[in-house]
């Protein structure tokens, strides 16, 4: 026979009555750790309702000690999945954080809604508590990057477990332009969108280049396409394996008849960055390189006449520049308001103008440096 004892968390309220009456402040701190043994010790076998009556018994317990006793409390509560929920949220939201870290980077009985609410109310230490979680969705990575101060942003883009959405990637491009080490840290970050990939490295100084190409020689090829706008005579494949890759699909559908504006407008729709610039580039005649510097710089002139040229109409193009930049709704305003300009370039004028550019080009390539 077990010699556990058998807890009767129902009748806590009443025996403990007379000690959160009448008991000293250490009687109290004592109290509360004898309630958190006897609450850990038998957890597992604790229904909804006997852990609803310990939430009870610690809100009572917690009122008037020292900030030593809570902090306690709450390392001890942070890795138990089914700890009282209303005194993980109490903890989790103390202005002191020390008691209020171990709950913010390891409870799992706060949500994402909880999380963000913290995020945006709480000091610059709940952040990074925060960005130290095993998970992050990126709707609470969105809160840290936009409120959290250089720390709180390079621990979340140090988290493997952290998501970014493509607000986020934007968002930490922007800030990483003069700030070396955030740019580092988002360079060397495993899963960054080639795009703000390409965007980080051209706004990035010559040592964070160096950083990342020594962290991975083989982005040496991305790093140099990035800084030198429209190279001709550039490997397609230079872009890494990915880009290398989709420029292969596109070269074969090129070569099979099948590269037409419906495969490009599909591309751009999908978010298929590598692949849009490879189709954009191969039926204008131009490096892959061009097309990308245009697409992360936003420049839409150029597009424009690429897209002329390769004979795509205003709606498809119109996925490609949703596509380069962000597709808020003042963006969405400024890419219609180039309809009328792209209707009125006729193909002959887009040809001379691609005609222009390659002859510069041509001329940059063979002076001196």
């Amino acid at each position: 026979m077990s010699s556990r004892p058998t807890a009767r968390p129902a009748n806590l309220l009443d025996e403990l009555q007379n000690a959160l009456a009448h008991g000293t402040v250490a009687r109290r701190v004592e109290t509360l750790r004898r309630v958190t043994d006897l609450f850990l010790y038998g957890v597992a076998d604790y229904s909804d309702e006997q852990i609803e009556v310990f939430d009870d018994v610690f809100h009572c317990l917690i009122e008037e000690i020292e900030t030593s006793a809570k902090s306690l409390l709450a390392k001890r509560l942070a890795p138990v999945s089914k700890a009282p929920p209303r005194l993980i949220y109490t903890l989790a939201f103390d202005d002191e954080i020390e008691i209020a870290a171990p709950v913010l980077s390891h409870s799992e009985r706060l949500n994402d809604d909880m999380l963000i609410a913290n995020a945006r109310s709480k000091s610059q230490g709940h952040l990074l508590a925060i960005s130290k979680r095993k998970v992050l969705s990126n709707a609470v990575t969105d809160v840290l990057v936009e409120r959290g101060n250089n720390e709180v942003v390079e621990s979340a883009v140090n988290n493997p477990g952290a998501e970014f959405s493509d607000k986020g990637f934007t968002e930490l491009v922007s800030r990483a332009e003069g700030n070396d080490e955030l740019a580092t840290c988002l360079g060397t970050r495993r899963g960054i969108p080639r795009p703000h990939y390409l965007k980080l490295i051209a706004r990035a100084s010559d040592s964070v280049r160096e950083r990342l190409q020594a962290a991975n020689p083989r982005a040496a090829d991305d790093i140099s396409a990035a800084v030198k706008q429209a190279a001709l005579n550039v490997d397609p494949g230079a872009g890494g394996e990915k880009a290398a890759h989709a420029y292969r699909l596109v070269k074969s559908l090129s070569d099979d008849g099948r590269l037409d504006e419906r495969q490009i407008a599909e591309f751009a729709a999908a978010g298929r960055f590598e692949e849009t610039c490879a189709a954009l580039a191969i039926c204008a005649n131009v490096p892959v390189t061009t097309v990308e510097n245009m697409m992360i710089e936003s420049r839409s002139e150029g597009l424009m006449v690429l897209a002329k040229v390769a004979g795509l109409s205003w709606m498809s193009l119109k996925l490609v520049l949703e596509l380069g930049g962000d597709t808020s709704e003042t963006e969405i305003e400024t890419i219609d308001d180039h309809k009328s300009s792209y209707d009125m370039l006729r193909p002959s004028t887009a040809q001379q103008v691609l005609r222009f550019y390659r002859m510069r080009q041509d001329t940059a390539q063979t002076e001196p440096a």
